[in-house]
């Protein structure tokens, strides 16, 4: 191993490792964002440790597998056209099938080489070098190539095609810094540094489409994944096949996946069917199941539940440039209105870890602990009578019936009403919650995991070049303080100097921002035990090409 070759903070955070000041998690995350391969990583943390290196855990032969078989997951499966618009999991799940992502983002946190077969940064993290994976076909049979990634890293960065991806990458590169070196290369300049480009590149809105790509996916469902989309009705069910041709192998020496068909069913809003369902052997899985259902789902002897933490969470948001919460004071007082504990048990069963009104979570490397805010209506009133209500503030509440966002603005309502506010919910299918998300003067969201402690922040909580909200800041809260020290910790290496930074970020969005976040939730795969290798996804996408079926399984 040849350490010049390595971007220099990783023998740095080899030395910290080895003296206990970081863990070896926390190395080998920051190790795989600058292009170490995994083997070399764990090479050099074994080093540090002074660990003996042991023999690889067994993997599985080509006589463990059986292929074959349908798994039907019970889901919604909503209207879709253009795969970088993505605003939600469901169909993103339904999609990744058919078209991939750059990188993987493993269950620990560790990003992986999909797409691309490696990179690597330069010392000061502002010139990336892509290396495409080569002999792989889009599912029509053309060639995929560096041309097909610097189509889709335009498209992102492109406002009228109106992505997410823009308020990521688009705050440290532009479409005129893409460099096409050869036909498996490419060089991207930033115009600032940022250590998180392999992760961002795994969102839900960073699937890779063919050059060819007209807008809409249904149309032509041209990619490079493990199954071929046969039919897609909204509302309905989609329907994909096993695609013969895909470019990955299985244990067997053959071509994944190992399964034969997907089948994803929408079955309405009330979630209560979808329990039923797989009571009955209807379906195989539940998306994102409600914590209330566990026990049942426990109690169901061919099912097997997989669970873990996340640093998914549920925001109840602010416009904060509307009023009333346009003025802090106002924001405050609602805030200080979270009876934290009542409202996790209630909404999520106690499954989960209570937060502190900043968008980080303890399943993030660089978060910095905070104490967790008291249930305070007394200071709630003393805050609405400084903001000029001192007889109260009637306001409405929004979000989507039968969900946790739905019982987290009912219990608000009802703790908010001690501390001043007369709230009146309203409660509305998710359709069309999510068709005015962000104007909505308040409401609660969804947030799904993501496993970089800068990407949310990044996502929801920044303005563009002009000063405007970036497209999925649904609160219009800007701050210009918070920005720059998010663009400071996004080229910051060193776990514990990000850890500072983000201490910061995360106290300001506690004293003047726009968001409760009352806790992180637990996140939970509940499957049919027949149905084997289902990895723990903490944001709960959906990887199915190395799943295989054993109807013989108990």
């Amino acid at each position: 191993m040849n350490k010049k070759k390595l971007h220099p903070i990783v023998p740095e955070m080899q030395s910290k490792l080895e003296k206990g000041r970081i863990t070896r998690r926390e190395f080998l995350r920051v190790s795989s964002l600058l292009g170490v391969s995994a083997a070399t990583a764990n090479f050099m943390a074994s080093k540090a440790l002074d660990e003996p290196m042991v023999a690889a855990a067994k993997t599985l032969s080509a006589a463990d597998i059986k292929r074959g078989g349908t798994y039907r997951i019970a889901t919604r499966v909503p209207r879709v056209d253009d795969p970088s618009r993505f605003a939600w999991v469901e169909g993103a799940n339904i999609l990744r099938n058919v078209c991939e992502y750059l990188t993987y983002i493993d269950p620990q946190s560790i990003t992986h080489p999909w797409l691309l077969e490696s990179w690597s940064a330069n010392d000061d993290v502002d010139e990336w070098t892509l290396n495409v994976r080569q002999g792989i076909q889009f599912n029509d049979g053309s060639p995929f190539d560096a041309n097909d990634v610097i189509f889709n890293l335009t498209r992102w960065l492109d406002e009228e095609v109106g992505s997410s991806m823009m308020g990521v990458l688009g705050s440290y590169l532009s479409a005129d810094n893409i460099e096409l070196v050869d036909d498996f290369t490419i060089k991207l300049y930033f115009d600032a540094p940022n250590i998180g480009f392999p992760e961002h590149v795994y969102d839900y809105s960073a699937q890779i489409v063919s050059r060819n790509f007209e807008g809409d996916i249904l149309e032509a469902p041209v990619g490079t994944g493990p199954f071929l989309l046969e039919s897609y009705q909204e509302t309905e069910r989609a329907v994909l096949k096993r695609n013969p041709n895909y470019w990955r192998m299985g244990a067997d020496g053959e071509a994944l996946p190992y399964l034969d068909e997907l089948i994803y069913f929408d079955l309405g809003e009330d979630q209560s069917a979808w329990l039923a369902a797989l009571e009955a052997d209807q379906v195989d899985r539940v998306f994102n199941p409600l914590p209330e259902q566990l026990e049942a789902f426990r109690r169901m002897d061919h099912v097997k539940i997989i669970s873990g933490p996340t640093a998914a969470t549920y925001v109840v948001r602010m416009r904060s440039d509307q009023a009333p919460f346009d003025n802090n004071l106002v924001r405050q007082a609602l805030k200080k209105c979270q009876d934290r504990e009542k409202i996790l048990e209630l909404a999520h069963y106690g499954e989960g870890a209570l937060s502190t009104d900043a968008h980080v979570s303890p399943a993030h490397p660089a978060y910095a602990e905070k104490p967790i805010p008291e249930y305070d209506p007394e200071g709630s009133q003393a805050l609405l009578a400084e903001a000029g209500y001192p007889d109260g503030l009637d306001v409405t509440i929004t979000a989507m019936s039968n969900t946790p966002e739905g019982i987290i603005a009912t219990t608000l309502a009802e703790t908010a009403a001690a501390g001043g506010f007369n709230m009146i919910v309203d409660l509305v299918p998710a359709s069309q919650y999510w068709e005015n998300w962000t104007e909505l003067t308040l409401g609660v969201t969804v947030w799904g995991h993501r496993p970089l402690d800068t990407q949310a922040l990044r996502l929801a909580y920044t303005m563009d070049a002009d000063g405007n909200p970036v497209s999925w800041n649904e609160s219009k809260w800007v701050d210009q303080e918070f920005d720059d020290l998010l663009a400071q910790a996004e080229k910051t290496l060193d776990v514990e100097a990000r850890r500072e930074i983000i201490s910061k970020l995360m106290d300001i969005q506690i004293e003047r921002g726009s968001v409760g976040v009352s806790f992180w939730r637990n996140a939970w795969i509940v499957t049919n035990k027949k149905f084997q290798d289902v990895p723990f996804e903490p944001n709960t996408f959906n990887n199915f090409a190395a799943i295989w079926y054993d109807p013989d399984a108990e």
